[in-house]
């Protein structure tokens, strides 16, 4: 078994600092993060609980829900103060759900590339349409919808994405090793809706 919170502390240790949009300082009280585009305001809403991340992931700017949480629109102004480790850790699974476990995986060799074809296979129920999807619909939609996310794609169309994952110094890479259930969603309409 992996400690990921033992990890993560590891990984700040060695001059982690970002994941994301989040920035990560040591400070007195423990840990904070804020948003990087934060990183010098002084006037920001303080919140003291990792519960609060939650709410913090949910909503951009102007308080409209984010359903993808690795999109690239988490609302700024607040920063998060936390006592530990384990706080952070639960944290962090809020701000971006399995990401740290992923890139434990990745980091390890243990995170497989699922291409889509494989994944839309697996689908049934009204998902099944997805099969048809062509290989143009699936680029066009993949050029567009995956646009609008952080992640680094393992995977492509019907093999694995031949583009290495990149990430600056002290920054944690948000992985996708399998096309979410959004775009399985996006699938769907294209093969229903053909444009």
């Amino acid at each position: 078994m992996r400690d990921l919170t033992e990890r993560l502390t590891t990984w700040l240790a060695e001059g982690g600092e970002r994941i994301g949009q989040i920035v990560i300082r040591r400070v007195a009280e423990g840990f904070e993060l804020r948003h990087a585009d934060d990183a010098a305001r002084d006037d920001l809403v303080l919140h003291t609980s990792a519960d609060a991340a939650r709410h913090l992931a949910n909503l951009d700017d102007v308080g409209n829900f984010r359903p993808l949480k690795t999109a690239p629109t988490l609302a700024r102004g607040w920063r998060l103060v936390l006592p530990d480790a384990a706080s952070l850790r639960r944290a962090l699974d809020y701000f971006y759900p399995a990401m740290l476990g992923c890139a434990e995986n990745f980091s390890r060799g243990e995170l497989p590339a699922v291409p889509l074809r494989e994944k839309l296979a697996r689908q049934t129920g009204m998902y099944r349409v997805t099969q048809q999807i062509t290989d143009a619909q699936a680029r066009g939609m993949i050029d567009r919808f995956c646009a609008g996310c952080l992640k680094q794609r393992l995977w492509e169309i019907a093999g694995p994405n031949p583009q290495r994952v990149t990430s600056a110094a002290g920054e944690l890479p948000l992985i996708c090793h399998e096309a979410c259930n959004l775009l399985v969603a996006e699938a769907r309409k294209v093969v229903k809706n053909p444009a």
